[in-house]
């Protein structure tokens, strides 16, 4: 099931960081903000449908949340991504991707939990 989920997911954000540079350009590292955003709201959702029992924790968590959503989200590509800005000097925009890669995704993450257990 992980090893399912996991080419998923690598597939996946494979292809948005791809569209991400072809639509946006390689000025910002938006695929990896991209993905991360995706995987948290999506994550969220996950365990708010574990917790309210809609779906059963195995084997939802074993093929979404560590297969699927752990290759398409990446913590080493946004530190690597982040180091990158430093060494060129951009440090506004290493500073954005930290802000934005923690707490936005902190907070879809909220929102995705939020959005399925708040429901009746």
């Amino acid at each position: 099931m992980i090893a399912i989920g996991g080419a998923t997911g690598a597939c996946l954000r494979y292809f948005v960081n791809e569209t991400a540079l072809k639509l946006l350009g390689k000025g910002f590292p938006f695929g990896t903000l991209l993905v991360n955003i995706l995987g948290s709201f999506l994550m969220g959702i996950l365990f708010g449908l574990i917790e309210k029992q809609v779906i059963a924790v195995s084997p939802a968590k074993a093929l979404i949340g560590i297969g699927f959503l752990g290759a398409l989200t990446t913590f080493s590509t946004f530190s690597m991504d982040t180091l990158l800005l430093f060494q060129q000097g951009q440090l506004v925009k290493m500073a954005l991707n930290i802000l934005l890669n923690v707490i936005v995704c902190v907070t879809v993450a909220w929102l995705g939990l939020t959005l399925i257990t708040q429901k009746g």
